[in-house]
C-alpha cells in the first residue's frame, strides 16, 4: 500500500471514528431536529401514567414529561408498553427517555442513567382514625396488617411481627382496614396521598413512616451526557417556576419530590 494511500486510509479511519463518537454522545441534537422527546411509558399506572373517561393519556408522569419536553424546545410523544419490557426498550431505540416511576437504584444506574430524583416515596403506616393502639411500626406485633403478600411493604409488616392479611393491592388493603377485618396497612405514601386526594373524608390516617425515602428519576442510555444535562436543567426550572409544584398538588394535593 502506497504512503498517500495509507494516509488516505488514516485520515478516513479517523472520521469515521470521530463521527461514530459524536453520534453516541448526540442524542440531544437529535431531538431538536425531531422536534419530539419521545418517553417510554405504561400508560396503566394511576395516578401516573393512564388513560382518562376520553381515553387521553394523563399523569403525573405524563405531565411532569411533557414540561420536561417543553423546557427543551421540543413535544413530549409516548410510547406505551408493559412494564416488564419498558427498560429494554430504550436498549432497542424506541424511545429516548422511560418516565415511569423507575425507582433509581444501583443496579441499574451500573447499565443506565438517571436524572436528578423528581419524585420521592416512603413506606407509611396506616391506621383508621380512631386507632389510639398503633402509633409506630413496632406496634405490629400481634396486630393484622393487610398486605400484598410478596411486596417490600408486607415483609416491612412481618418483620414488625404483624399477622399478614393478603391483599390484591393498595385499594383492597384500604377497604380491609377501613371495614376493621385488619387493623393496619404498610403501603407506598403516594398512594396514600392519592386516594385521599379523591376521598378526603376517608377516615384513615398515617400514623408512622420509614425514615429513608425511594426516589424515582427520568432514565435514559448511558452515553448521553448532553441529554442528561439537558433533562436535569429542565427539572429545576419546572421546580423553581413552579410548574412542579402546581403538577404535584393536582394530583397530590402537596409536593411531592422530598
Amino acid at each position: 500500500m502506497s504512503l498517500m494511500r495509507t494516509f488516505a486510509t488514516t485520515v478516513i479511519l479517523a472520521q469515521v471514528a470521530l463521527s461514530g463518537a459524536a453520534f453516541a454522545g448526540s442524542n440531544l441534537s437529535d431531538v431538536k431536529a425531531a422536534s419530539t422527546l419521545k418517553i417510554g411509558t405504561e400508560g396503566t399506572y394511576a395516578p401516573f401514567t393512564y388513560h382518562d373517561a376520553s381515553g387521553k393519556l394523563v399523569g403525573f408522569d405524563v405531565e411532569i414529561g411533557e414540561a420536561i419536553a417543553k423546557k427543551i424546545g421540543v413535544k413530549a410523544e409516548f410510547v406505551e408498553g408493559k412494564w416488564d419490557g419498558l427498560i429494554a426498550g430504550l436498549d432497542a431505540k424506541r424511545y429516548d427517555a422511560v418516565i415511569n416511576e423507575v425507582g433509581i437504584t444501583d443496579a441499574r444506574k451500573k447499565k443506565y442513567d438517571f436524572s436528578e430524583p423528581y419524585i420521592a416515596s416512603k413506606a407509611v403506616l396506616i391506621v383508621k382514625s380512631n386507632n389510639d393502639d398503633i402509633k409506630s411500626f413496632k406496634d405490629l406485633k400481634g396486630k393484622k396488617a393487610a398486605q400484598s403478600l410478596t411486596s417490600n411493604f408486607g415483609k416491612l409488616a412481618e418483620t414488625n411481627g404483624a399477622e399478614l392479611v393478603g391483599t390484591d393491592g393498595f385499594d383492597q388493603s384500604i377497604q380491609l382496614v377501613l371495614t376493621g377485618r385488619a387493623d393496619a396497612t404498610v403501603n407506598d405514601s403516594l398512594s396514600f396521598l392519592d386516594f385521599k386526594k379523591h376521598k378526603p373524608d376517608a377516615p384513615v390516617k398515617i400514623v408512622d413512616a420509614q425514615a429513608d425515602a425511594d426516589y424515582s428519576g427520568v432514565i435514559i442510555r448511558k452515553g448521553e451526557p448532553e441529554l442528561l444535562e439537558a433533562i436535569n436543567k429542565a427539572l429545576a426550572e419546572i421546580k423553581t417556576d413552579g410548574t412542579y409544584q402546581a403538577i404535584s398538588q393536582k394530583y397530590f394535593g402537596e409536593d411531592v419530590s422530598k
